[in-house]
Order: C-alpha cells, then sequence, then structure tokens
C-alpha cells in the first residue's frame, strides 16, 4: 500500500472526507525514514511537528537527572507522536523519540494543523478525536500506575498490545512499566504459564 495510502484510511476510518479533501489534508504531510537508534526529536529541540507512523515502531521518553529512563509512549504504525505540550505551546522539547526499529513516518507541521483544520472542519473533528482519545488513554494508564501492581499493569499491557513483547526490547518494557528487566521476566513467565 502507497504510504499516503495508509494515512487516508486511517483518517477515514474516523471522519467523511472529499477525495479532494482528503488530498489536500495528506498533501500537508512529509515523508521520512529513519534507522533503528535514530533521533526523530531530541530533549531540547524546537518542536514544530507530530508523526504519523506508517512502519516501524518509535518511543518517546525522558531520562530524568539520575540517568534513568521513563517511557511515555511506544509508537507502532498508524500512531501518532511528538511532545505535545511543547508543540502545542510552542517551546523546547522535554522529551526525546527515537526509533526502536526502522520506520517509516509522515511529518506534519502545527502551523499546516492549524491551516488545514481551519479549511476542512471534518479535519478539525478527526484531530479533535483524537486528541480526547490520546488524554483517555494517558489517564487510564496514569490510574493504572496508581492502582495496579506491575504484575497487572504487565497483563493489561500485553492483552492490548500482544505484538509489543516481540517487537520491543524487553529492557523498554520494563522501562514503561517502571519495574526492573528481572521483575519484567518474571511477570513474563508467569503470565506463560496461566
Amino acid at each position: 500500500m502507497d504510504k499516503r495510502e495508509i494515512l487516508k484510511q486511517h483518517v477515514l476510518r474516523f471522519v467523511k472526507l472529499t477525495d479532494d479533501e482528503i488530498d489536500l489534508f495528506v498533501s500537508h504531510f512529509k515523508e521520512h525514514s529513519f534507522k533503528k537508534g535514530q533521533v526523530v526529536l531530541g530533549e531540547g529541540d524546537r518542536v514544530d511537528q507530530e508523526y504519523f507512523v506508517l512502519s516501524g515502531c518509535l518511543k518517546a521518553f525522558f531520562i530524568n537527572d539520575e540517568t534513568k529512563m521513563y517511557i511515555l509512549q511506544f509508537a507502532m504504525p498508524t500512531w501518532w507522536t511528538s511532545d505535545y505540550g511543547a508543540l502545542y505551546s510552542n517551546t523546547r522539547a522535554s522529551i526525546s523519540i527515537d526509533c526502536i526499529t526502522d520506520a517509516e513516518v509522515l511529518s506534519l507541521s502545527n502551523a499546516d494543523r492549524e491551516k488545514i483544520c481551519s479549511e476542512v472542519h471534518a479535519i478539525e473533528h478527526f484531530f479533535r478525536w483524537r486528541t480526547n482519545k490520546g488524554y483517555v488513554a494517558s489517564q487510564r494508564r496514569l490510574l493504572s500506575f496508581m492502582n495496579n501492581d506491575a504484575k497487572s499493569r504487565y497483563e493489561e499491557l500485553m492483552n492490548m498490545y500482544p505484538q509489543l513483547y516481540n517487537m520491543v526490547p524487553k529492557q523498554l518494557i520494563a522501562a514503561y512499566l517502571g519495574v526492573s528487566r528481572e521483575t519484567l521476566s518474571r511477570l513474563y513467565n508467569n503470565h506463560q504459564h496461566k
């Protein structure tokens, strides 16, 4: 499937657009290819775009003063990622995004998103829906961290995204769950023997 066709199909699942509207929308995106380990966005960078993942897997993360990594998001095909706080407030990135695997992405600048949203109401609706969905997912993850033990968080993640275990290195899944690599191995082994 053509790269831009993946984006078209994704958007058309959620909003109705004419052929001209979807073509106009897709025309604002730029294609990028990244290699495994390549940085897409570095902490301190100016943030003026968001990314739609076509293939591969990216991670959005933060490293604290003690050099401990906290993973905010894994971004798989048809997922969106950026430092949204910096994107919407026109500030520098407080997180980084890099590639867990080779990846193909499309980027959309903040200015182009605002322009297309003002021209096509359905696109504005799509972005509002997507933002709401992201907010709900963040809230659900935060509540899971506050209420669930590591075992429950692991099972929840594997039930929602079983492909992650084979796509993402185990130390990154551990960092996402806030556990050690050893604890992740125990959780995995216990989960397999159910």
